[in-house]
């Protein structure tokens, strides 16, 4: 058997499907049809079956003429994400953030309606509920994911609301009102989320981008509100939230160059 023979264990359609989605790079974020058929090889039908299976999958959007991956690709990868990449990367710059604020920070990524913690550093513990890496909370009530939710396209955001309900007489739940408030999100950058998941917490969230430019993650500060008001919020904590994102981001668009 030569090099170029494919063992009998080997499945065409897997390595075909993981073919399409490799398509995809730095180079070439958003592709046609055609591109995605020319590129791999792959009859014009055939690209069109894969790209819809993983669309319908989620991990590939499209407008109607352009594909380009989502942040659910980084499921594939999970065992070595959650293991050594964004963890790994973000972990120090939450310990730097940390020493700067006083309050605990995170790092969650969008899966599915849930934002799911994937690196933490905590100070005191603020909320009833513990929160560990691969803690799920609903993304609509909490900052961070509402920064993730901002990111969506129209269609895909439909989706990931889920049925909204309160947890506090505080909770945004009306899928009308979150509308509006995702469209503010999305203007201004960050997201402060006060006492809509449990009484007294108050977290503010900024976006992580991959090096094409898509929200992949998102980092916050949680502070109780006997610490730390709105104001403090907005006009200290966020300008260090916003750095240690910034530091995240170049560190992640290093790894991808190495």
């Amino acid at each position: 058997m030569t090099a170029a023979t494919p063992r009998p264990e080997h499945v065409q359609s897997l390595a075909r499907g993981l073919a399409v989605i490799k398509a995809f790079d730095g180079a070439h974020p958003a592709q046609t049809l055609s591109d995605v058929a020319r590129s791999t090889g792959l009859t014009r039908a055939a690209a069109r079956r894969f790209l819809l299976t993983l669309a319908e999958l989620g991990y590939v959007r499209t407008d109607g003429r352009l594909f380009t991956l989502t942040p659910r690709v980084l499921e594939l990868g999970y065992s070595y994400l959650s293991a050594l990449s964004l963890p790994e990367v973000a972990e120090p710059h939450l310990e730097e953030l940390v020493q700067l604020v006083h309050e605990s920070a995170s790092v969650a990524v969008l899966d599915g309606t849930d934002v799911v913690y994937v690196a933490r550093v905590a100070t005191s513990r603020i909320m009833t509920v513990s929160v560990t890496i691969g803690t799920r909370f609903p993304a609509y009530a909490t900052s961070m994911g509402r920064v993730l939710l901002a990111a969506l396209p129209p269609a895909e955001l439909e989706q990931r609301l889920g049925e909204p309900r309160a947890f506090t007489d505080r909770t945004v739940a009306d899928p009308a009102a979150l509308r509006d408030l995702l469209g503010d999100v999305r203007a201004a950058g960050y997201c402060l989320v006060d006492q809509e998941l449990e009484e007294g917490l108050r977290s503010i969230a900024v976006p992580i981008k991959d090096p094409m430019g898509r929200v992949v993650a998102a980092a916050n500060v949680s502070t109780h509100t006997s610490r730390g008001t709105k104001a403090w919020l907005r006009d200290e904590a966020l300008l260090h939230l916003r750095a240690c994102a910034g530091a995240i981001q170049a560190d992640l668009k290093g790894a991808t160059r190495s």
